[in-house]
């Protein structure tokens, strides 16, 4: 593993990269290059980890499912007046203001498997993508500058659902309305949620929206697709907390929540999240049509509540019920009941695109 890391450091490819792989419990850990002027990459490195925000937010989402305090099938209108009465446009290419009602009301089980009607298809120049896809880019480019979550959700329920709630998988931004309903059921804010119900149980003491002063010198570069370094600089909490891609964290720290899924929701004897939950989270719920409208981002794979579950093995390191996601910043992490495996890799240049990068294709079958 470390010899495949440094090849890609050599080439340039990223100036630096964590890798880890838990086997059973024997865990390999590498760490390559640089993470920020010269200063070489260590295992506990804070990576802005992107999307791998996305499956905490789902198991966060459940554990107030566990509590009661919302069901699968409530609308989530109760909370989120704003999108209480959502709109569609008339077709995918119609302009945003040829639209119809929904046909029902959106529910906390279409925003887990994000088949809510809102997010990107593989058609990103759809008028109705637009919108979506600029706001991301300003939370990858600038995510201070985004408004708070009362503000967002508002501006989102001006934008069209895309399909009829229930009809396709579209990706991401179902995270985010999660990440605000959390909030308004929970009455705590994303991040006081999370710390508390989450990263505090499970001993993720390097993850959060933000970087505390006296962890910034462990906080990797992040570099943009042209090779500029990123602006950002994390040192306070954004004023929108994105459940899509917001966080970061380290190797170990998503490696505690990996092990929390593989024991059926438990953490030293503590049921964090309940069994039934962290089974509804990693078992596919798409049809092979959604599954094939989505290939671009889901390689025939399926969608669980936050990331992608294997259901065919169509390369080496597809096992079946194989779960877990990829980031932008270049990161990725999945966890395989069947063979007891947790592969973690993170590293700090953002994708171009949403297909899998060939450093994480041979990470993969480095882990398989």
């Amino acid at each position: 593993m470390r010899d495949l890391l440094e090849t890609y450091v050599r080439d340039q490819t990223v100036p630096g990269a964590v890798a880890l792989v838990d086997r059973a419990g024997t865990v390999e850990v590498e760490a390559a290059g640089t993470a920020r002027d010269g200063v070489p990459m260590a295992r506990d490195a804070i990576f802005r980890i992107a999307s791998l925000t996305k499956p905490i937010t789902a198991a966060a989402a459940m554990l107030l499912v566990d509590e009661e305090r919302i069901a699968l099938e409530d609308p989530i209108g109760r909370w989120l007046p704003e999108l209480a009465e959502p709109v569609v446009v008339r077709s995918p290419e119609a302009p945003l203001d040829d639209v119809l009602p929904a046909t029902r009301s959106i529910t906390v089980f279409d925003l887990l498997t994000s088949r809510a009607g809102y997010g990107f298809p593989e058609d990103f120049s759809l008028p109705a993508v637009q919108p979506l896809l600029e706001a991301v880019q300003q939370q990858m480019r600038e995510p201070e500058l985004l408004p708070p979550p009362g503000e967002w959700i508002a501006a989102l329920a001006r934008i069209p659902m895309l399909h009829q709630l229930g009809e396709a998988w579209l990706y991401n931004t179902c995270s985010d309305i999660l990440g605000v309903l959390i909030a308004r059921v929970s009455g705590r804010s994303f991040p006081q949620f999370l710390a508390e119900r989450l990263f505090e149980p499970l001993g993720m003491a390097d993850t959060g929206f933000a970087v505390p002063a006296m962890k910034r010198n462990r906080l990797s570069d992040y570099r943009q697709a042209d090779g500029e370094l990123s602006p950002v600089s994390w040192e306070r909490e954004p004023a929108f907390a994105s459940g899509a891609g917001g966080l970061v964290s380290t190797a170990d720290d998503w490696l505690a929540f990996g092990r929390m899924l593989l024991a059926n929701g438990t953490v030293g004897g503590r049921q964090i999240v309940s069994q039934e939950s962290v089974q509804a989270m990693m078992a596919n719920h798409l049809t092979a049509e959604q599954r094939a409208a989505s290939t671009i981002f889901l390689e025939g794979q399926g969608w669980g509540f936050g990331g992608s579950v294997d259901v065919e093995p169509l390369d080496l390191w597809n096992v079946v019920g194989r779960y877990g996601w990829i980031g932008g910043t270049g990161t990725t992490a999945h966890v395989t009941p069947a063979t007891g495996t947790i592969a973690i890799l993170l590293t700090q240049v953002q994708m171009t695109g949403p297909t899998p990068t060939p450093l994480m294709r041979d990470f993969w079958r480095s882990a398989a």
